[in-house]
């Protein structure tokens, strides 16, 4: 039965999604205009060692993920307090389902963003040396993400008070990947930031897909990037059917 209610949640969200389709070209939009305004504007004022578009990617991957989060906050919140989830009760509709709803519209909306900044990506001139088995790792690394975002961005979502608040709630995720390895390397910042970004856990995310890109992936980024994305995922789970439960 739960499954058969996550069906009906992905369902409704898909449904929010197609007839408000600004929130996806949103979420698409704006990572693809960091991609063209880093590298096709900015790129040669970067000294990174190889080519900016090969360097800059794979944060541009983690942008995208980040860049639809206000939208799923907003989305959560508004459920809660608008009354829908009370409906949701009295037909006896899991708060499982509605959540695990949000989560896969969450997921679906990056992997739209995801393609559309890699499409960019190879028109400005991406020459990946990745195989097969380092591109599957990308899509994990990137899909583990995209999950784990996902349900910390629906905590943040239930927290808040309001819509408007939700939607506020997630800037500090939006705006982690500046003080990472995403555009520039770490060594490269000053003190303070540059240990800041050597550390928290966007950059070993993004040098994970970086290494995989190249083909030379790193196994102690690897499972440092692995055991982040599963720490947020369980605390964003946990924290998420814990606020449901007590407000709903």
């Amino acid at each position: 039965m739960s499954k058969s209610h996550s069906a009906v949640m992905l369902r409704r969200n898909v449904k929010h999604l197609t007839r408000n389709p600004t929130s996806v070209f949103n979420a698409v939009l704006m990572p693809v205009v960091m991609m063209l305004m880093f590298v096709y504007m900015l790129g040669d004022a970067f000294s990174v060692g190889v080519d900016y578009v090969d360097y800059a990617t794979p944060g541009m991957l983690l942008m995208a993920v980040c860049y639809g989060l206000g939208a799923v906050a907003t989305a959560v919140n508004s459920d809660m307090t608008k009354g829908i989830i009370n409906r949701f009760k009295t037909m006896d509709v899991s708060g499982g389902a509605v959540l695990t709803g949000h989560v896969i519209a969450s997921v679906l909306t990056n992997l739209i963003a995801i393609a559309a900044v890699l499409g960019v990506a190879f028109a400005l001139g991406l020459s990946p040396n990745a195989s097969f088995t380092d591109w599957l790792g990308v899509a994990g690394i990137v899909l583990l993400l995209s999950i784990a975002a996902a349900w910390f961005t629906i905590a943040l979502g239930l927290f808040a008070k309001s819509p408007e608040t939700a939607g506020m709630a997630v800037l500090p995720l939006v705006m982690l990947p500046f003080f990472s390895s995403a555009l520039v390397p770490a060594d490269k910042m000053g003190p303070g930031l540059k240990q800041f970004a050597e550390y928290q856990p966007f950059t070993s995310i993004i040098e994970t897909l970086r290494g995989l890109l190249a083909g030379t992936p790193d196994s102690t980024d690897t499972i440092t990037a692995i055991a982040w994305c599963v720490a947020i995922a369980v605390i964003g789970y946990v924290w998420a059917r814990r606020s449901f439960t007590k407000r709903a």
